[in-house]
């Protein structure tokens, strides 16, 4: 009888995990499997339908490494997650730290502004695309009113500037998000360590440097992880706002990746962009969890 059951049972857990892992197999492996093949194929609006496309190694790779847009789209990408990350993460804190104290109209500033994060990517690259507006946009409006700028500042058609453009947006459209986390890890921080503290005569300062750092090592570093790897996958809010131009001033590597695949129907090169942007990622992850991942102080 006993037996009966616990085959039951593991039946039971059998099917329950059937779905979790064919959604799995279906829109992870299988997806990830395929652009490894299309990478090593050449693949292109010709060849694509074909049973069998022809099989050609690492060439796509060492074509994409080799063209001059590879350096310029790396180099943005690693400016656009680090300027991103940077600003996010440190406004996102201080917030954190501000919010965490009782106050009266805390739950509303709270909520307020967690409101621009559940916003679409598209819906917030639109309405900054407005704001930054050279002709019309408030920013340059505003500047003017207070006579900090003489002319209108080219936010987005500046080949200089359009980057920045685009990380001052990622940053707005990234601090709830930073905040939420670091919030939740304020609130799991154990009170009796500050009380100690405050009889000791432990300043604020001192406080957030020897106690609060410490013991949120693990909330930061899951918080700069995430941030990274999100960052760096960014398209749909940069493609909205300046298609990778001017001059391909903002073009990142999932813009050059998309732009090869669908602009000029390169998709073994397109595929092999997108697998290095994967690998960067991966690698970001395993520093995450070689020195920060399960340890305790």
């Amino acid at each position: 009888m006993k037996f009966s059951i616990k085959k039951d049972q593991n039946n039971f857990y059998f099917k329950m995990l059937v779905p979790a892992v064919l959604f799995f197999i279906i829109f992870i492996i299988y997806p990830i499997y395929f652009n490894i093949r299309l990478s090593l194929e050449d693949a292109t609006l010709r060849t694509i339908m074909l049973p069998q496309r022809p099989f050609i190694g690492l060439e796509n790779y060492l074509t994409i490494i080799r063209d001059p847009l590879f350096k310029k789209a790396l180099i943005n990408s690693l400016i656009f997650t680090t300027g991103s990350v940077f600003f996010q993460f440190t406004i996102g804190f201080s917030l954190a730290l501000f919010l965490f104290k009782k106050f009266p109209l805390n739950k509303f500033v709270r909520s307020s502004i967690i409101l621009g994060w559940v916003l679409a990517p598209i819906v917030v690259g639109t309405v900054w695309s407005w704001l930054l507006n050279s002709d019309y946009g408030l920013f340059n409006y505003l500047l003017k009113s207070l006579n900090i700028i003489t002319q209108e500042i080219r936010w987005l058609t500046n080949p200089n500037i359009a980057l920045r453009g685009v990380v001052i947006t990622n940053v707005w459209f990234g601090i709830p998000f930073n905040m939420l986390l670091l919030t939740g890890g304020l609130s799991s921080l154990p009170q009796d360590i500050y009380e100690a503290a405050k009889i000791d005569g432990t300043n604020t300062f001192q406080k957030f440097i020897y106690i609060t750092l410490p013991l949120m090592r693990q909330t930061i570093g899951a918080t700069l992880m995430l941030g990274v790897i999100y960052t760096f996958r960014v398209f749909d809010l940069i493609w909205v706002m300046t298609r990778g131009g001017p001059v391909n001033a903002t073009t990142t590597l999932p813009i050059w990746s998309y732009q090869l695949s669908f602009d000029f129907f390169n998709l073994g090169e397109g595929a092999a962009v997108a697998n290095i942007l994967f690998m960067i990622m991966l690698v970001i992850a395993l520093i995450y969890i070689k020195f920060f991942a399960g340890k305790e102080e």
